[in-house]
């Protein structure tokens, strides 16, 4: 092998190792999701309540709050209202609507 050809070889392997570095290898990690442990915060408890179909029927702050408590998430009234403030805007999953001039939350369909 001539000197030509081993630092060809030498500069074909460190682009290869850059473009590895800067680009990655091609494949992307598989992040496993567990249900349990991707609800955090206030957002992530309403989610979870989402998925186990709480918002079927109208609920009110307070029912968010307890349900919430019931499943450890121990949050202040204004942390839970605007978690569902946001998550009942125009494009989220829950729709808010007046009901007796309290505010209540029911899940979008």
């Amino acid at each position: 092998m001539s000197t030509d050809e081993k630092i060809i070889k030498q500069l074909t392997s460190r682009i290869e190792r850059l473009e590895r570095a800067v680009f990655g290898s091609g494949k992307k990690p598989v992040e496993k999701k567990n249900p349990e442990t991707n609800y955090k915060g206030a957002t992530g408890g309403i989610r979870m309540l989402i998925g186990k179909n709480f918002f079927s029927g109208k609920k009110s702050l307070a029912d968010v709050r307890k349900a919430l408590e019931e499943k450890g998430y121990h949050y202040s009234g204004p942390a839970v209202q605007m978690a569902l403030g946001r998550m009942s805007n125009r494009t989220g999953p829950l729709l808010s609507s007046e009901n007796k001039g309290k505010k209540v939350y029911v899940i979008r369909k």
